[in-house]
C-alpha cells in the first residue's frame, strides 16, 4: 500500500511542490532531525552515523523518525536523543511542527519521506537524488548501489562538514541495555556453558527463505559437535522456529522476544546464522560472527564485510534481482537460493567457529563441502 501510494501521491507531489531555497548552514547545528523510514536494516547502518554527528557536535539535539517496525533499533544507538514514530500521527505532527537547523532524508528512493522533509521547518534538507524526490532538498546526494549501505549514509553527512571518519565500520556500534541482557540470561539459563549460535530463519520476503527443514539439518549436524542452537525471530517465524527445535534439537525463542532482547540473545552467541534480513545487521552492530545467505539481494550493497562474517552466495547470472527493496516475482523459484547446500552451511559456521577460537578444530574433522 505504502508503495503505491508513494508512486502516485508521492510522485505527483515531489513534481509538483516548489524546490526550497538553497541556504548555507549556519553553524553550529544545535538540532537534527534524521528520517529512517523502512525496515531494521537501514536503521542498523544508519546508527553509526548518529555517532558521528555527536562527535563532530556534542551539544546537537539528535530526533530520529523511524517506524514500528525499525523503532526498537534506536534505543540501542547511543546518541539519539528522542525518537519519533513516523506512523503514530501524534509523533507525526510532533515532527512536523517542531524547528531544525537540518533533516536529513535516509530513505534511499520512496518519494513521500522527501515530501515530508520538505514541509518540515529546517533550512537545511539533505536526501538523495535518486528521482525526483530530488526536488524536495537544498542539497542532494548520489546513490550508488555498488556501495556497501553504510557508506552510502555516510555520504549524507557532507554537508554538514562530516566526512568519513573511517572506510571501514567500526564495531561495536549497538548496545545491548542491562534489562535486556538479564533477560536473555534467563531465557539462555542451560546454555550459559556451551558454545551455542543463533539462528534467524526469517526473511521480509519469499525469495530470500531458505527454509525451516534445512535450517533444522544444520542444527543437527552441529549438535553433534556439541554446539546447541537458539533460534530467534518475530511471533512470525515460531512455525519455522518450532520445526527446527522439534524434539529438543534446539531453544525456539521466536516471538518470545522483543527486538532489543533478541539483540541481547544474539549478544551471547557465538555465532548468527541468517538469510538476507535485518536481524543479520543487528549481529554486525554488536561484533556478533555471521554467516549468511545472500540471493536476490545485494551483496556489494547489504553484505557484512571483514574476515568474521561469511557470505554464501551462488551469484547466478539473474542474481542480484532487488533494486531500492523490490524483488520481482522469480521465474525459477529463488533457485539462488536453493541451490545453498547444508554442508556448505556447516562447513562456513564450523570453519569460522574455529577461526574464532569458539570451538577447537579437532572437533570439527570432517569432509565438508568447500565454500
Amino acid at each position: 500500500m505504502i508503495k503505491n501510494l508513494d508512486a502516485v501521491i508521492g510522485y505527483l507531489s515531489a513534481s509538483l511542490l516548489p524546490s526550497p531555497l538553497h541556504k548555507e548552514l549556519t553553524f553550529p547545528i544545535i538540532s537534527i532531525l534524521l528520517i529512517r523510514p523502512g525496515g531494521i536494516g537501514d536503521a542498523v547502518l544508519l546508527s553509526p552515523l548518529i555517532q558521528s554527528i555527536k562527535r563532530k557536535y556534542p551539544a546537537i539535539h539528535i530526533t530520529v523518525l523511524a517506524e514500528r517496525r525499525n523503532f526498537g533499533i534506536f534505543s540501542l544507538a547511543s546518541g539519539v536523543d528522542r525518537i519519533l514514530c513516523y506512523d503514530q500521527p501524534g509523533d507525526f505532527i510532533t515532527a512536523l511542527r517542531c524547528n531544525y537547523d537540518a533533516v536529513i532524508d535516509t530513505e534511499q528512493s520512496h518519494r513521500l519521506s522527501a515530501v515530508l522533509s520538505r514541509f518540515i521547518s529546517a533550512q537545511f534538507k539533505i536526501g538523495f537524488d535518486t528521482n525526483e524526490r530530488r526536488r524536495m532538498f537544498t542539497h542532494t546526494i548520489p546513490y550508488s548501489h555498488d556501495d556497501y549501505e553504510y557508506t552510502s549514509f555516510t555520504h549524507l553527512l557532507k554537508p554538514l562538514g562530516i566526512e568519513d571518519e573511517s572506510p571501514a565500520l567500526e564495531v561495536p556500534f549497538l548496545s545491548v541495555s542491562v534489562a535486556d541482557d538479564i533477560k536473555a540470561a534467563g531465557l539462555l539459563e542451560s546454555h550459559l556453558i556451551e558454545p551455542f549460535i543463533t539462528i534467524f530463519p526469517g526473511a521480509s520476503i519469499p525469495e530470500r527463505h531458505w527454509g525451516a527443514e534445512r535450517f533444522r539439518m544444520v542444527a543437527e549436524l552441529l549438535s553433534v559437535f556439541g554446539i546447541r542452537t537458539v533460534v530467534v525471530g518475530s511471533s512470525d517465524d515460531h512455525q519455522q522456529g518450532a520445526v527446527i527445535a522439534g524434539g529438543g534439537l534446539a531453544q525456539n525463542l521466536a516471538g518470545l522476544t522483543s527486538l532489543s532482547e533478541t539483540a541481547a540473545v544474539i549478544q551471547r552467541s557465538a555465532l548468527l546464522l541468517s538469510a538476507d534480513s535485518g536481524v543479520l545487521h543487528i549481529a554486525v552492530g554488536l561484533d556478533v560472527p555471521t554467516v549468511s545467505l545472500f540471493g536476490p539481494g545485494r551483496t556489494k550493497k547489504w553484505a557484512p564485510q571483514g574476515d568474521r562474517h561469511v557470505v554464501i552466495n551462488k551469484s547466478l547470472p539473474c542474481s542480484p534481482c532487488t533494486t531500492f527493496g523490490t524483488t520481482p516475482p522469480c521465474p525459477i523459484k529463488a533457485q539462488c537460493m536453493r541451490d545453498v547446500t547444508v554442508d556448505e552451511v556447516v562447513n562456513a559456521v564450523t570453519m569460522l567457529l574455529t577461526s574464532i577460537g569458539a570451538i577447537s578444530s579437532h572437533c570439527c574433522k570432517r569432509d565438508w563441502i568447500e565454500v
